[in-house]
């Protein structure tokens, strides 16, 4: 049997190269599955729908306990086709928190919807739930909270809140699949299943992540399913019948193949980050400079990202020194949106949001990913800790 050279290269006194995400290796523990997959689709020459992307919305749907998934090109995709599907016109604002990637309201500006931003929990990172009733307007007509770095949102009370006034709920769950939201009954969801309509990302560092781009729309809804499979295929629902206004949106069956694999190993990749960002807590225990990552009591924590509070740290010099004894680390959000020039004709600047600005002074992300070891983790925490002792 013929080793494999990359993996071969973990010999003793040699440390991987340390990087953000192990795409890499991840693949080469699953490589033979993976070529096999592709080679499938590839002898099929069924390349854009057919069998293998509908077993794996059908598989992705158990998963996460939905009764619809809908593949889409990517996850920016897979929220302007939420909002679409939802009926969401010109000048309907959508509650969003600022402190997230900018393709969560990228959608809403595409659609010009007009983007209210709101506070976020110094903790958890995700949307403040008690600030979003001050921000509801006659105009209000849409929730969307976002589950950032793995964390969930507090689901439970932005769902009363959107009952209450009658508002529709869009999770963006692009960094949180397999992530367990526990209501106060003890019932359990998977993020993404709880709101009106959920979304994700199968960006290749994601957690769940393809051999390109890709995404996926969640509903329990039939009528509203049937409604986001039209969007995303040009508004048809039979061949060249196109009875609204879509978009061209589709997952390719080569990208399906690969996660319909990578699916089956994804608790097992949970449990690796999970172990991974336990490593980094005890260790970084009693640090006075530091705040670790907070895990709520009602959210499991897949650690799509394992995020510092940086506290009397000089962040770029850090990062710096970082850099330089070769260990990467990226500041996820330098900018908050309501900050981002794109913003500006919505009003964002008017937006007061100081625990948003604090946060985005302060955070940054060091390794986490399935394929970390403790040699690696060990050497990441000692450069964070010897910068900060002798500063």
């Amino acid at each position: 049997m013929s080793l494999n050279p990359y993996l071969c290269q973990q010999k003793k006194g040699y440390m991987r190269p340390l990087q953000m995400v192990d795409t890499k290796t991840q693949y080469f523990k699953i490589k033979t599955e993976v070529d096999a997959a592709v080679l499938s689709v590839m002898e099929s020459t069924m390349f854009i729908g057919g069998k293998v992307v509908n077993d794996f919305a059908q598989n992705l749907a158990a998963y996460n306990g939905v009764k619809h998934v809908i593949p889409c090109a990517n996850g920016t995709d897979a929220l302007q086709i939420a909002m679409m599907a939802l009926g969401l016109k010109p000048g309907d604002e959508i509650i969003t928190p600022s402190f997230t990637y900018i393709a969560t309201v990228e959608a809403a500006a595409l659609l010009h919807l007009s983007p209210v931003f709101v506070e976020v929990d110094k903790q958890t990172f995700c949307m403040d739930a008690s600030a979003i009733e001050k921000a509801i307007t006659p105009k209000t007509k849409a929730i969307l909270p976002v589950h950032l770095y793995g964390h969930a949102a507090e689901m439970e009370k932005i769902m009363a809140i959107a009952k209450k006034h009658n508002l529709f709920v869009i999770e963006d769950n692009a960094q949180a699949i397999g992530c367990n939201y526990t209501f106060s009954d003890g019932t359990v969801k998977k993020t993404g299943s709880i709101g009106h309509i959920g979304t994700t990302s199968f960006y290749p560092s994601k957690n769940l992540g393809a051999f390109g781009d890709g995404g996926a729309i969640f509903t329990n809804d039939d009528a509203l399913a049937e409604k986001l499979k039209m969007i995303a295929a040009h508004g048809q629902n039979r061949r060249y019948y196109h009875d609204v206004v879509g978009c061209n949106s589709r997952l390719d069956a080569m990208q399906a193949a690969i996660l319909d694999i990578k699916l089956t190993h994804l608790d097992e990749y949970i449990a690796a980050r999970i172990k991974a960002a336990d490593y980094y807590d005890k260790a970084f225990a009693g640090q006075q400079k530091i705040t670790t990552p907070y895990r709520a009591p009602y959210s499991s924590h897949v650690f799509h990202q394992y995020t510092l509070i940086l506290n009397n740290v000089d962040r770029d010099g850090l990062g710096k020194y970082l850099s330089d004894n070769g260990v990467p680390s990226m500041i996820y959000y330098p900018l908050p949106c309501h900050r981002q020039k794109m913003f500006a004709s919505f009003g964002g600047s008017e937006f007061n949001l100081p625990v948003t600005d604090w946060l985005t002074e302060r955070v940054i992300s060091i390794p986490i990913h399935t394929e970390l070891d403790e040699e690696q983790q060990s050497f990441i925490v000692s450069n964070i800790l010897n910068y900060i002792n002798q500063n």
